[in-house]
């Protein structure tokens, strides 16, 4: 069984963020392991993001989601897959911005970090395609619809 344990800190102070149960919905859905594993993830403002995102992806910015995938020092097996990190300030305005319902939003930036912890990237083209349809199809479980046919509407408005 692939059971997720998902261990949420909220250290933002606002209000907005999604309860638990649907953090533990998505990361879950999104967990394509064949192992029982762990992720925390954590909820931040725009200062944790910018500072985290600046050291460890040298952008002097916040960023909606960063995700620190565990990594196992030789002979260890620990079942984490990582933690996530999500700028609930960033994800707010973003979901404004690209005129999308905040947990459509909030659910996509779990699920896209959670496959990054599992090695799904978007440097290319082709891992961009194969990842973004994966996030289609995983997002359309809970009855969202595709989160870039949002983005495109708003670029060629």
């Amino acid at each position: 069984m692939n059971e997720l344990t998902v261990d949420l800190q909220n250290v933002f102070d606002g209000s907005g963020v999604p309860g638990e149960s649907q953090f533990q919905a998505w990361a879950q859905a999104a967990w394509l392991g064949a192992d029982t594993s762990e992720v925390t993830v954590r909820i931040v403002g725009i200062e944790e993001s910018q500072s985290l995102n600046h050291q460890y992806r040298g952008k002097d910015k916040p960023t909606n989601v960063l995700s620190f995938p565990f990594e196992a020092p030789a002979g260890i097996t620990v079942p984490l897959a990582g933690d996530l990190v999500i700028c609930a300030p960033v994800v707010e305005n973003e979901a404004k911005v690209q005129h999308k319902e905040l947990s459509a939003h909030w659910a996509h930036m779990v699920i896209h970090g959670m496959l990054h912890l599992q090695g799904y990237d978007h440097i290319n083209d082709e891992d961009a395609d194969a990842m973004e349809a994966l996030e289609i199809q995983l997002l359309a479980k809970f009855g969202f619809s595709n989160p870039y046919e949002a983005e495109e509407t708003v670029k060629d408005s």
